[in-house]
């Protein structure tokens, strides 16, 4: 396994910005779902998402941008991630800059479809992500 692909979950991994060689890896992982939370041109030399996009696909990937900004998570990514998720049958690789935003989507997710709080920053917490500063979006999502 990469040492930047971080497994939150069973069949679930988030990454630090990917470029298109690393998608032999994350297939051989069972991943068939590429999710794209990072906004093209945020940083210099970054990979164009279309660029990791088209390189997913010829490796018989699905690929879905749904960029977060400063802006922060939107109730609508929410929505494209669940969908983007509930089509897809295997594995999900998610991306960002260094990972933290995949974390927070999913975990809005997460929290939307009811898992407990806790949880979900224990999870994060336990792959190395601190997103306890998110607890009160995370209870909002939850409908607590």
């Amino acid at each position: 396994m990469p040492k930047d692909f971080i497994q939150l979950a069973d069949q679930f991994w988030v990454s630090p910005q990917i470029a298109a060689d690393d998608l032999a890896a994350a297939k051989a992982l069972g991943v068939t779902l590429v999710i794209n939370n990072r906004p093209d041109g945020e940083e210099p030399g970054q990979p164009k998402g279309a660029d990791i996009g088209s390189a997913a696909r010829a490796l018989g990937l699905s690929y879905v941008s749904i960029p977060v900004g400063p802006m922060g998570v939107s109730p609508a990514d929410i929505d494209a991630f669940d969908t983007a998720r509930a089509a897809n049958k295997g594995g999900v690789l998610a991306y960002c800059r260094s990972g933290t935003r995949s974390t927070i989507v999913r975990a809005l997710s997460e929290a939307r479809a009811g898992r407990p709080v806790d949880d979900i920053i224990n999870e994060a917490a336990e792959a190395g992500y601190n997103i306890a500063g998110q607890r009160r979006a995370l209870e909002v999502a939850r409908g607590q």
